[in-house]
């Protein structure tokens, strides 16, 4: 396993200029040549790029499927792209990216659903292209004008967002860790909002796949690993495995002080701390729950 690197989005850029793309839809032709991005000091010359986002949105779903293969099987799952499930609110309009699942297919019920991922990838460096085909690396996110994958407030949004669609669809969400990837880091101004989407348990983690983006300073990890860079397969398989394995419930209210001393008094009358919590869980989802004999 080969975590992202600048090899990699060279080859996005190889493969898709070989095989369906022209020079004009992957890079800015700008007067010095053709750039995936617009470097610092340099004039846009009027062109905004959006025929790239699509082509490097199939790949890096399916480069994560790849990549991913080997630790699905290892916990006994299968990894699965463009999943649909109805009762996450999973269409096929708006389908999970990627997924950790019991079955090898790719509508899903919500019980065989043990981790979902949410992809925003791009490219992250500077590159230039010069014919015939030749792709040369020119310099880091730092050192030109885009905002690449998880930099981008909107992709953090959408990320936000669509996490949130899947933990308010209903109950069938509710142990389904949701985890967002990425291969930048992230900017200074979300530090706090990650942390806390995790500690709430809205969504599982921001990991970026690249650790290396830069040879200066960025944002490894946050105080409570909201986001963390991951360094090695080791540190990925074991995250994914605490996720899988950990029988974890997300819940979420607001609600009367006498109500939520009412549920806490009922369920510290139950003979374990899993029952407590079982109890608990499932009388704040008006879920009728029996303690088996």
């Amino acid at each position: 396993m080969t975590l992202w690197n600048n090899d990699t989005e060279i080859q996005f850029f190889t493969e898709a200029l070989k095989n369906f793309a022209s020079p004009e839809q992957l890079f800015y032709n700008l007067q010095d040549g053709y750039f995936a991005y617009i470097p610092k000091g340099a004039d846009a010359e009027g062109q905004t790029l959006q025929s790239r986002n699509s082509l490097i949105g199939q790949f890096t779903e399916k480069w994560s499927k790849t990549f991913f293969e080997p630790i699905a099987k290892e916990l006994g799952l299968y990894a699965v792209n463009s999943v649909v499930c109805d009762e996450l609110g999973l269409s096929r309009q708006s389908s999970a990216d990627l997924a950790f699942c019991a079955t090898n297919t790719s509508v899903q019920k919500p019980e065989n659903i043990k981790l979902l991922f949410e992809i925003k990838m791009s490219i992250v460096s500077n590159y230039k292209y010069t014919h015939p085909g030749k792709v040369e690396y020119i310099g880091d996110y730092k050192q030109h004008k885009g905002n690449p994958a998880l930099l981008r407030s909107d992709s953090m949004l959408k990320a936000i967002g669509k996490s949130i669609n899947i933990r308010v669809s209903g109950i069938a969400s509710t142990k389904i860790p949701v985890v967002v990837l990425g291969n930048s880091p992230i900017t200074d101004s979300y530090i706090k909002k990650v942390d806390f989407l995790k500690t709430s348990g809205v969504i599982q983690g921001f990991w970026s796949l690249n650790p290396k983006p830069t040879n200066s300073d960025y944002v490894k990890n946050t105080p409570k690993l909201g986001f963390q860079t991951i360094l090695n397969r080791e540190q990925l398989f074991s995250n994914c495995k605490e996720l899988v394995t950990n029988d974890m419930n997300y819940f979420s209210s607001m609600i009367a002080n006498a109500k939520l001393g009412e549920l806490i008094s009922i369920a510290s009358q139950q003979p374990t701390d899993i029952d407590k919590a079982k109890i608990f869980f499932n009388n704040s989802f008006n879920k009728k729950y029996k303690i088996a004999a």
